[in-house]
């Protein structure tokens, strides 16, 4: 099987599970007790907090670790929600549903800033929603289109304006380079499953200085601001994974060759391929891609039976399969949205694994193409919303 759905899910790196596995065999201590191993296992704790603020140009005092990516979300809003004055939130139109949900739930109106077709960020239509807000949401890199947003020029802009910044950094951390004093935001939202750490355990940058109120409440845990015994094991695993990170940093260009290589081959040899987001301002890793004729959902369980794994941006909603709100954001029409897939690499992955998953992906699309010109059944189970039977 061929894992070409990074931006879901990496799977983790050999030197990060031998620094997690002590710690799960033999090291059960509470960091928060006053003996050896409880001091040992705080030690770890904040080694790894050192290892995730080197990565991202941070401080260790910095970091907050947490459950995940959607609770560092979760606390980064809800503390700005506490702290700052009235006025609107204003979030991208094509946040993460962990960003979208969390601000709809805001006790204050929330204002959505729309994207170019190519998926990018209108500065323009943002700046005017400025007027009357009091924080700002904007994502690092779009999970499912990849395409980079213009983040620095959002914290310039926010800057100038008093407004403190958030940003959800999950899908970037591992693909691009993220440094938290040069882009000028005031926090960010880590998840370690995304860069070949463990799942379950995630961080939050909070800038020094910055007011902030937890969103878990309990003991004095991560200087009182997550209450909660520390996953010791998780974070010793995103310690290592950001260490890994840091040192692997120039295999960024390794991934867009990769993902190069398998567009290239699917744009020369398949008719009717299309890529969707900015082609320059992406991730290395990513391609998202509409195919003429087909339907997402049908090509996913072809291609999974197939060899080859990977992601639709449809949703089953109200019975209909439809395209996913950020493709609706960049004014994708229906039938290209239903039939758009997208292919994410990792470090773990090799050319020849690019180069087979595009003849797979071929041979997949031109079978469909034909069963639905000849008009049999692909052989494909279906649910009643539309979606293949699992």
């Amino acid at each position: 099987m061929i894992h070409l759905d990074a931006n879901a899910s990496t799977a983790m790196l050999p030197e990060v599970w031998d620094a997690m596995a002590p710690w799960l065999r033999d090291c059960h201590a509470n960091p928060s007790g006053a003996y050896a191993s409880a001091r040992a296992a705080r030690d770890v704790i904040e080694k790894a907090r050192s290892q995730v603020a080197a990565w991202i140009g941070a401080e260790p005092d910095e970091i907050i670790f947490t459950g995940g990516g959607t609770e560092s979300v979760n606390t980064a809003l809800h503390s700005l929600d506490q702290l700052v004055g009235p006025g609107a939130a204003v979030v991208s139109s094509i946040e993460h549903s962990a960003v979208l949900r969390c601000a709809e739930g805001l006790a204050r109106p929330v204002k959505y800033a729309p994207v170019h077709p190519d998926g990018r960020l209108d500065l323009d239509r943002f700046a005017a929603l400025l007027p009357g807000a009091s924080m700002i949401s904007v994502m690092a890199a779009n999970n499912e289109t990849g395409v980079i947003q213009p983040l620095q020029e959002v914290c310039a802009m926010a800057r100038e304006r008093g407004l403190p910044v958030h940003s959800d950094a999950v899908q970037a951390a591992g693909k691009s380079e993220i440094h938290v004093r040069r882009i000028g935001v005031d926090l960010l939202s880590l998840a370690a499953h995304k860069f070949h750490g463990p799942k379950g355990v995630g961080a939050l940058y909070a800038r020094r200085g910055i007011r902030f109120f937890p969103f878990l409440q309990g003991g004095s845990q991560e200087n009182g601001r997550r209450g909660g015994t520390e996953n010791t094991p998780g974070i010793v695993g995103m310690g290592a994974a950001a260490e890994a990170m840091r040192r692997r940093a120039t295999e960024h260009s390794s991934l867009a060759l990769m993902r190069d290589l398998f567009e290239n081959t699917l744009l020369h040899e398949l008719p009717g391929v299309t890529i969707n987001g900015n082609p320059v301002h992406r991730l290395p890793n990513t391609s998202h891609l509409s195919f003429d004729g087909c339907e997402a959902v049908d090509l996913i369980q072809l291609l999974d039976a197939a060899g080859i794994e990977c992601s639709a941006g449809s949703a089953c909603m109200a019975g209909k399969i439809r395209p996913s709100h950020v493709q609706l954001a960049m004014g994708l029409d229906g039938a290209r949205g239903r039939g758009s897939l997208r292919f994410s690499f990792s470090i773990l992955n090799t050319p020849e694994e690019a180069r087979i998953a595009a003849a797979l992906v071929k041979r997949e699309v031109e079978r469909l193409r034909l069963a639905l010109m000849r008009g049999t059944d692909p052989g494909i189970a279906r649910s009643p919303c539309g979606l293949p039977v699992s």
